[in-house]
């Protein structure tokens, strides 16, 4: 499931920490909603590095790339260096190639059956695609084509994804393609999936006069996955070999990864219950297989699609990411799959490579260490000894790290500072300072004040970490309505302590308070804290989400029947429990493709975190919606697209459903033509309806005319 951000009605804003007095400025209606300056300005970006001694600077005015010497400062335009003079791509359901300014030439011939994901060969003489499912090549010089496979069909792709592959494990990314050349491109590695058994999902599109069906094999919890195959080709054209797996097991299949010299391929494998993780080594000549790596755990691992696996230069080692601690961090392994050494380690996670000096042996990193909420990068040796930050302050941090690591650029800000760029070098001692976003005016302005803090979990074991912004001009001794901005979902925080604009204070100074807060499983509190939701999605989520409910509605500021919560897909599904569950503490609701019921989405996603219906039933009946829809209160509006292929708009009208069989107020709006995220003219209307509903609800006004 992948998180949406809906709009920026109630994104946090701004700290202000000096007292309010008349002479100050108030924002206007523009400034407010951050479409003009005002207490922060325009800056130049920072956007890389051109070579060791040359930062990339983005000209506010101009727009601009220009290169800059890190100790001289001359200023030189830039011009990105083309990454390839060639280019493939698909015109006329045909493949086309083009190099630097020629004329396009077309490679293939045949309009009536579209190719897809036309991909060139590390050496520039073939192209691989598929079409109609099955896996082609065609050679560059004299347009001769190579077809691999011939079984393809509509439940029989080859190196095409199916629906739950591209979605939940390679990722969208990939456009669906399933297919990898090797680096000496002598072959090709892909996945054949055989959706035979996925149980088929229609989505009605409501065009034209008849309308039409999507068809597609969306496996739902429980429900029986794609069989999947590896197989290996040679160029020229060869029988297909297959890696060593039966593709009858219940099991997953992660991204593979060549060796540098060809003569294997590293595959990821997971069994279905997603509780165990090997990589095996496997020979493309004959399929065999050896396995490297074994990791299990009690609840479930993680088949990422990015950074698990970093390969070294030296063709002797790679870096693996895992949280098999409880807490994400980095090992350093042979390329045999034996460990040499954990590089970090503690109570913390690591979030992303920086860079790797293999030279001086060295791994740059950043991670959420001095505090969750926060990022700073950090070295260490490849020993795992000799770890130190080079950020500073109570900050988050952005950083580019320079190709030598001899310098980095960090963007820095937290709720109270606009964000500030820096240059240092890897020592973490300041070169020189490069922007400062911070308006003249910034102490001139009369905004409303914006704090990050913690609240204690009510059994104690977390602190749990929200950002609030009060109104402008707050008064405790006056009662405000609240919205609280929630997504929820696992190992998925929206807390971070950054400086967040001026997009909140509209409604600052319409006088409603603003929160946004995390759970214990959040992220915040590492892989072990991510496991408190194993089997029981919606139950602790909702516990720390009451706890903060509770604490707001303790506050004399605080009114008591005006707390609203807001949130899209999870965020939708946690809103929906609010006003069902929790309804005796939350008042309003605003949820957007919402998940009602966990068998309705998909295996991999689901289970992983729930395991299948038919092992957790008690699971699944707890954290299905519809368990509480006889406890529903207040007032809750609800909006899916009705095309929407992650979350189907299948879960909201199985809750209409039960709203209506139960004669309860509500809102609906189904958005035409739309999938997960809103299509834009529809996403302008439902800001307008948001508006509406906090003017009606929350603040018992009519809409200005500046909406209209």
């Amino acid at each position: 499931m992948h998180k949406i951000i809906i709009n920026s009605l109630v994104v946090v804003g701004l700290l202000f920490t000096a007292p309010v007095c008349a002479q100050k400025k108030a924002l206007n209606f523009a400034q407010a909603w951050g479409q003009e300056t005002s207490v922060t300005k325009r800056i130049n970006q920072y956007t890389g590095w051109a070579d060791n001694d040359h930062y990339i600077e983005r000209d506010s005015k101009d727009g601009r790339l220009y290169q800059i010497h890190v100790t001289t400062g001359k200023r030189t335009p830039y011009t990105p260096p083309v990454k390839s003079d060639t280019e493939v791509f698909v015109k006329n359901n045909d493949v086309y190639i083009r190099y630097g300014n020629s004329p396009d030439r077309r490679l293939t011939h045949s309009p009536d059956a579209e190719e897809k994901n036309p991909t060139l060969s590390p050496d520039g003489e073939y192209v691989a695609f598929t079409r109609n499912n099955d896996l082609y090549s065609v050679k560059v010089d004299d347009g001769n084509e190579v077809r691999y496979t011939s079984d393809g069909t509509d439940v029989i792709y080859n190196g095409w994804s199916s629906w739950v592959y591209y979605e939940e494990i390679l990722g969208r990314a990939t456009n669906y393609k399933a297919f990898w050349w090797s680096p000496d491109s002598k072959q090709l590695a892909f996945m054949r999936f055989d959706d035979t058994q996925v149980p088929m999902f229609p989505i009605y599109v409501s065009e034209g006069q008849h309308g039409y069906l999507e068809e597609t094999r969306y496996p739902k919890a429980g429900d029986p996955n794609p069989e999947v195959k590896i197989g290996f080709v040679k160029v020229e054209g060869s029988p297909v070999v297959w890696a060593d797996f039966n593709e009858q097991d219940d099991q997953y299949f992660g991204e593979p990864y060549w060796s540098f010299d060809s003569q294997s391929i590293m595959v990821q494998w997971m069994n279905r219950d997603q509780t165990n993780l090997k990589f095996y080594s496997v020979n493309p000549t004959d399929g065999l297989k050896d396995e490297i790596y074994n990791e299990e755990q009690p609840t479930w691992i993680n088949l990422d699609h990015s950074e698990r696996i970093t390969y070294l230069a030296d063709n002797k080692h790679y870096i693996l990411k895992s949280d098999r601690t409880g807490w994400a961090h980095y090992y350093l392994y042979t390329l045999d799959g034996k460990l040499v050494n954990p590089l970090t380690s503690g109570d913390w996670q690591v979030t992303s490579l920086a860079r790797i000096d293999e030279k001086h042996k060295v791994v740059y990193f950043t991670a959420r260490k001095e505090n969750s909420a926060t990022e700073d990068l950090y070295r260490v040796d490849y020993s795992g000894r000799r770890l130190k930050r080079l950020t500073f302050g109570d900050y988050t941090h952005q950083v580019k790290v320079s190709p030598d690591g001899r310098y980095f650029i960090t963007d820095y800000s937290n709720v109270s500072t606009p964000n500030k760029i820096v240059l240092l070098d890897n020592k973490g001692k300041l070169v020189k300072e490069l922007a400062d976003s911070k308006s003249i005016d910034f102490d001139q302005y009369n905004v409303g004040k914006t704090e990050y803090f913690t609240i204690p979990s009510d059994d104690g074991k977390f602190d749990l970490p929200v950002i609030i912004t009060y109104p402008v001009d707050f008064d405790e001794t006056k009662r405000y309505p609240v919205v609280m901005s929630i997504y929820g979902g696992p190992d998925a925080g929206t807390v971070k302590n950054t400086w967040k604009g001026t997009s909140s204070q509209y409604w600052a100074k319409e006088g409603i308070v603003q929160i946004t807060c995390d759970h214990r499983a959040s992220g915040h509190f590492g892989k072990q804290g991510v496991a408190w939701m194993h089997r029981n999605l919606g139950k602790w989520e909702m516990v720390d989400y009451i706890t903060i409910a509770k604490w707001l509605k303790a506050k004399p500021w605080v009114a008591d029947d005006k707390l609203l919560i807001t949130g899209h897909s999870y965020g939708g599904y946690m809103t929906c429990l609010a006003l069902t569950k929790g309804a005796a503490y939350f008042d309003y609701g605003i949820a957007g493709a919402p998940v009602i019921s966990w068998e309705l989405y998909d295996t991999h996603y689901t289970e992983r975190w729930m395991d299948t219906p038919q092992d957790n039933p008690q699971g699944y009946h707890e954290g299905s919606v519809l368990s509480y829809v006889n406890q529903y209160k207040g007032r809750l509006r609800i909006m899916h697209g009705d095309i929407d292929d992650n979350v189907h708009m299948q879960n909201t009208m199985q809750l209409v459903d039960a709203l209506t069989d139960g004669d309860v107020p509500f809102e609906l709006m189904i958005y035409p033509g739309s999938r997960h995220g809103f299509a834009r003219s529809k996403a302008a209307y439902d800001f307008k309806e948001r508006v509406r509903f906090y003017y009606q609800y929350l603040l018992e006004k009519t809409v200005p005319e500046d909406f209209k």
